[in-house]
């Protein structure tokens, strides 16, 4: 007799759960594009297997040719591989983990990926929910060898099911809860419901939820017995009349969770939305232990819409249970009714469906597998067909229920949001239930630059280059993509492996095309550098530098404004017109970017905005160094001085050397220890760049001279467009001022190591707090070329110079103890190159 059935009134309404990741590995579908495909064309992922087939993977003659063994069953892409080295295992222990665990391990790393999220570094906590099917690979193994009990010990943890979900948090270094779920078919599914449960109760910020099934045989056949659960023909005919069972699948699915107002406020990608689930038993009120229950399956569905605020009006889909069971379907679409009727009277208006007739009965990965199946749908507003359905089971009764099996890809017209629910019931009687939502209509950003920065890196060069690849074809395909997005993603949201390359892509140039470019060429760099900031000195200015990244990079634009408003009224002029003057206006402004007074802090403003933008795009230095006024960027960076006493120092620096009387520099093209022995105390070393660049500095009429013995010498040289002889004796009258302008800033010991122009070595704490040390900056030579000198011999550094033109960079290269292997990097492009700031940058 069946019990009656009361509707569970609506229940108020719970935070949602954000879909913000999924991934998975199907039948004939290694990841979740393929999958979709799949399930939108109606292709059936379930194949017969020859005799030749079942011979060669050593399947007994007496078994497969048995009048009861169905040759029908599933390939598992890859199901025998597993990237051991990526997840800190040596062969011989991965080998001893059940391929299930290694697979879901596997899948849980892709869903973070797809999500945006590197968990290495995530300082929130992540949850994990899994389950797996009953192991049997320990028994391929064999048994374990007494004499070893740390080896016995090892294959334990690496097959039995106790280790599953913690195995996943220790080797992604997750922090949430680690729960294995075992309820046999219903099993991924209970384990969303525990991680939806979860993440309300604030124990996560994320969860990842899913569940796995591998066939050690690859599923190739089963022997078929009459009223058993599996097919006569290994098809899965779910409510036809002609449906006899099941058939048994394999697969993988698991979904990155979030609460939905945390994954909206975090601009997180949503795929769906859970606005509910529900869990439930049996009992005892059925025929038999492994009968379904209309009863239990009707309360766990009404409970799911309670939760929900949803009635049986508002659901157009279910991906159902489905096994196509003369006895489970029958009792799920009398549940589904029952469940319906209490909030609805119509019918034939919702749709159902069972993935079980494309990739069989997943076990314990089922409920993932629907689960997964309909966030696509919903993502991309389509229905995709239910296969083998022909005619109905004469025990349903589909005319007086809500409900029509879809057998048509077609597209999912729905008055208001559209909404699924998904059923997953376990031998047992364990039954779940998820009410889903389309995903809320995404916040459109700001305006992205043309020009995109994309940064790949894997462990092995043969991984990044089929990274790159992979990467550029699904550009390929999906063009509609925001190329801003996809380079966020992959500079924030991935973990930073040994080989590396980056394309600069967008605009006139493809992201396929660049991607290919970048792997196929010289860029892919080899192991971990850091990274120094180099910030150029004065010379390299010119009118109109950094305008694209001005008018394209909003925090750029942000710091530069700070700066100008900082300045204006220290120097009485708007740096920006300086910097990005009118049409007709570059001549006039070329002139006063070569006075000092605002030479310097043109420099100090477009130097400082780039370090920040930078910064901001993650690249971070681990030491700084400038070239004469580039040393005081570098100084604010290393926290000596305050953002504005720098500023206010610059500024007043620009204006005592404008104040002095004129005097010439000139660069020779030798080596310090060649020039210096000719200097005769008019003209004085300023600057000793590189082994084959010198700079010296004085009067003019000496500085003239000095040129002219060089000549004699076969030594060339070039005068400098310069105003005054800097770094020279005839800095000395400024001195004194300058140094009670610094010693009222207070400078601080640096929080970043930083070289120093005077010593040609590592700023001590006493120098950088000592005002008279930056007084003497202004009067000593520049030892850059023994700055490079210390870089060169301590560490494996990356070079970046922060300004404008590509003069570090050169001084860098044309070191004595220069390698090709040390990146050197201009951020800013030559006033003579063609091409765009954001290009460069």
């Amino acid at each position: 007799m069946t019990a009656r059935f009361d509707p569970v009134e609506p229940i108020e309404e719970f935070e949602q759960i954000a879909v913000i990741g999924l991934a998975g590995r199907f039948p004939e579908a290694p990841d979740l594009e393929r999958f979709w495909e799949n399930l939108r064309s109606g292709r059936e992922s379930i194949r017969s297997f020859s005799e030749d087939e079942l011979a060669e993977i050593q399947i007994p003659e007496h078994i497969y040719r048995h009048p009861n063994f169905v040759r029908m069953g599933t390939d598992l892409p890859d199901m025998d591989r597993f990237d051991a080295g990526l997840f800190g295992y040596t062969p011989r222990q991965a080998e001893v983990i059940d391929p299930q665990a290694r697979i879901l391990l596997e899948t849980s790393y892709a869903a973070l990926e797809h999500a945006g999220y590197e968990p290495f570094s995530y300082d929130e906590p992540i949850g994990v929910f899994a389950g797996s099917n009953p192991n049997d690979y320990a028994t391929l193994l064999g048994v374990a060898d007494p004499t070893d009990p740390a080896g016995a010990f090892d294959r334990l943890i690496g097959t039995d099911k106790d280790f599953l979900a913690t195995r996943i948090s220790h080797r992604l270094n997750l922090t949430g809860p680690a729960f294995n779920v075992q309820t046999a078919c219903s099993t991924s599914l209970v384990a969303v419901h525990l991680a939806c449960q979860s993440l309300l109760s604030h124990e996560c910020t994320m969860a990842l939820a899913g569940g796995v099934s591998v066939n050690l045989r690859q599923g190739v056949g089963y022997f078929y017995q009459e009223g058993m659960i599996l097919s006569p023909d290994g098809h899965c005919r779910a409510f036809d009349a002609d449906a006899a069972g099941t058939t048994l699948g394999q697969g993988c699915g698991v979904v990155v969770l979030k609460r939905l107002s945390e994954a909206i406020a975090d601009g997180d990608t949503i795929h769906a939305v859970i606005k509910a689930t529900a869990v439930n038993n049996d009992g005892s009120g059925k025929i038999s232990y492994t009968a379904p229950s209309e009863d239990g399956q009707a309360r766990v569905i009404a409970l799911a819409h309670a939760l929900a605020g949803v009635g049986g009006d508002d659901i157009s889909y279910v991906e159902t249970h489905g096994t196509g069971t003369a006895l489970g379907d029958p009792v799920e679409i009398a549940a589904l009714t029952r469940a319906f009727a209490a909030t609805s009277d119509r019918s034939g208006y919702c749709a159902i469906g069972s993935v079980k007739t494309n990739v069989g009965h997943t076990d314990a990965a089922a409920g993932i597998t629907g689960l997964i199946k309909t966030v696509l749908a919903l993502e991309h507003k389509e229905l995709p067909p239910s296969l083998n359905y022909e005619r109905p089971n004469p025990n349903i009764d589909f005319e007086n229920s809500p409900f029509f099996v879809n057998t048509e890809l077609k597209q999912w017209e729905s008055a208001g949001p559209r909404r699924a629910g998904v059923s997953s019931f376990g031998i047992g009687g364990t039954n779940a239930h998820a009410v889903l939502e389309e995903a809320p209509a995404p916040i459109a950003g700001d305006a992205a630059p043309g020009l995109q920065l994309l940064t790949l890196s894997a462990r092995t060069p043969q991984a990044l280059s089929e990274m790159a690849d992979n990467l550029a074809t699904h550009l390929d395909r999906h063009p509609d993509l925001s190329l801003a997005d996809v380079a966020y993603t992959l500079q924030v949201g991935r973990h930073d492996y040994e080989h590396r390359l980056a394309a600069v892509a967008g605009g006139e140039r493809p992201a396929g095309e660049a991607l290919r470019l970048a792997s196929q060429g010289d860029q892919p760099v080899t192991g971990r550098t850091d990274v120094v900031f180099m910030f150029s000195g004065q010379g390299a200015q010119y009118p109109g530098m950094t305008r694209g990244l001005y008018e394209s990079e909003s925090r750029f634009r942000e710091e530069l404004d700070r700066c100008a408003a900082v300045l204006e009224p220290l120097i009485d002029t708007d740096i920006r017109q300086l910097l990005f003057p009118q049409p007709g206006g570059e001549e006039a402004a070329a002139e006063l970017l070569r006075q000092t007074a605002y030479t310097q802090p043109a420099l100090f403003a477009v130097e400082w905005s780039l370090a920040q933008l930078f910064v901001s795009w993650g690249i971070r230095p681990a030491a700084v160094v400038g070239h004469s006024i580039g040393e005081y960027v570098a100084a604010a960076l290393a926290g000596i001085f305050t953002f504005e006493d720098a500023l206010r120092l610059v500024a007043r620096r620009g204006r005592l050397m404008q104040s002095l009387p004129s005097g010439s520099m000139a660069a020779v093209q030798a080596s310090p220890t060649v020039v210096e022995p000719l200097l005769d105390g008019s003209v004085e070393l300023a600057a000793a760049n590189s082994s084959r660049l010198t700079v010296v500095s004085g009067e003019q009429d000496a500085v003239e001279a000095f040129q002219r013995s060089l000549t004699e010498r076969g030594i060339d040289s070039q005068l400098l467009h310069t105003s005054h002889a800097f770094h020279s004796q005839m800095m000395e009258p400024i001195l004194d001022t300058f140094a009670g302008e610094v010693a009222a800033a207070a400078p601080a010991a640096p929080s970043l190591p930083i070289l120093s122009n005077v010593t040609g070595t590592w700023m001590t704490p006493e120098q950088a707090t000592d005002p008279g040390f930056w007084a003497r900056q202004i009067r000593s030579p520049i030892r850059f070329a023994d700055n490079v000198s210390q870089l060169l011999e301590r560490g494996n550094w990356s070079f970046l110079e922060v300004g404008p033109g590509r003069a570090l960079a050169t001084f860098v290269r044309q070191h004595d103890s220069y390698s090709p292997e040390s990146a050197v990097v201009t951020a800013l492009r030559h006033p003579k190159e063609e091409r765009s700031d954001a290009s460069t940058a």
